[in-house]
């Protein structure tokens, strides 16, 4: 038996390690297929959420530009007002919850925005710039909504990175290290019995030789003795014999 090579399992070569090697492989291409599914799926999503990342991204710069201008327009037409939202401040209008999405097993986390209550100042701006409050809180409210969404997107777009470097380093391990490895301790075993089976063909063989070596110097060594007249036939057991009868004397 050769030694145990660094790219197959330290197994001892029978039938029954040849079909647990099988079984092993069947179960490793199966595993493969199914994780190269699923890393494809994963790897499907990811594009679609970075292609979603860019377009929102591009679209919060057009977002913020204009509430910014907003800002600008409503400071000069009201005068500073951060102070006096600030200390009015109350509850907060928008709210994020929690979600979950599920993608080929993995959860993603999912963030919404909603509303929650009525606008606390829907009267802003009666005096003077009304309109300019109205586009300022219009502006910013849109630009809240999508820092919620690119916040979601850029979560889910990590998560998924890790998670498809984790599946497609599974991937190339059973693809280059363990179906090769159980692939080569598979052909070891089948080498190996066949081996042990032309051995036992040559044995038997070699023993075939041996008994009819013996078999032909006996049938000489039976004719010698014929040729000398030395030799008796050896009874046999199947025919019937009569033993002459015994007298007893009283």
């Amino acid at each position: 038996m050769s030694g145990v090579g660094k790219d197959r399992l330290d197994v001892f070569p029978s039938r029954m390690n040849m079909m647990v090697m099988r079984g092993r492989l069947k179960g490793a291409q199966k595993g493969h297929s199914l994780l190269k599914k699923k890393a494809d799926a994963l790897t499907m999503r990811f594009r679609q959420i970075l292609a979603k990342i860019i377009d929102t991204k591009m679209l919060m710069g057009e977002v913020m530009k204009d509430a910014a201008f907003s800002l600008a327009e409503a400071k000069f037409i009201i005068g500073d007002v951060n102070q006096i939202v600030l200390q009015n401040v109350t509850k907060a209008q928008t709210k994020v919850r929690f979600k979950k999405d599920n993608v080929a097993g993995v959860s993603l986390p999912v963030f919404e925005h909603y509303a929650d209550g009525s606008d606390t100042y829907e009267l802003a701006g009666l005096s003077r710039g009304g309109q300019q409050v109205s586009k300022l809180k219009k502006n910013y409210g849109k630009a809240v909504e999508l820092l919620v969404d690119l916040a979601s997107l850029q979560t889910a777009f990590i998560t998924l990175d890790e998670v498809i470097k984790i599946t497609n380093r599974r991937v190339n391990a059973i693809e280059h290290v363990i179906i090769p490895r159980i692939e080569n301790t598979l052909s070891y075993i089948i080498s190996e019995l066949d081996e042990r089976e032309r051995e036992e063909f040559y044995r038997l063989k070699k023993i075939q030789e041996k008994k009819k070596i013996i078999r032909e110097k006996a049938e000489q060594r039976a004719a010698a003795m014929r040729a000398q007249g030395e030799y008796k036939e050896p009874a046999n057991l199947l025919e019937e014999e009569h033993d002459s009868d015994l007298l007893f004397e009283t």
